[in-house]
């Protein structure tokens, strides 16, 4: 996985929740390999934010690039 993000293109908000579209924009994998990333454990699990609706915690996704440019 290449771990260099383009912050330059889309930055993210300080708090809040982000939907997945957006953090692909930050970590540059496929959908299907961020899925299989939540299921070992590699990137965070997803909060329902209604029925239809799965976000992500920007605190997790801000932790994670830190993790991932370390």
């Amino acid at each position: 996985m290449r771990t260099e993000t383009n912050h330059t293109a889309y930055h993210l908000p300080n708090t809040g929740f982000v939907r997945l579209v957006d953090v692909l924009k930050v970590i540059p994998v496929s959908k299907t390999t961020w899925w299989k990333g939540i299921q070992t454990g590699r990137f965070p699990k997803p909060v329902k934010l209604t029925e239809r609706t799965t976000a992500w915690r920007v605190c997790d996704i801000h932790k994670l690039i830190e993790e991932l440019e370390a």
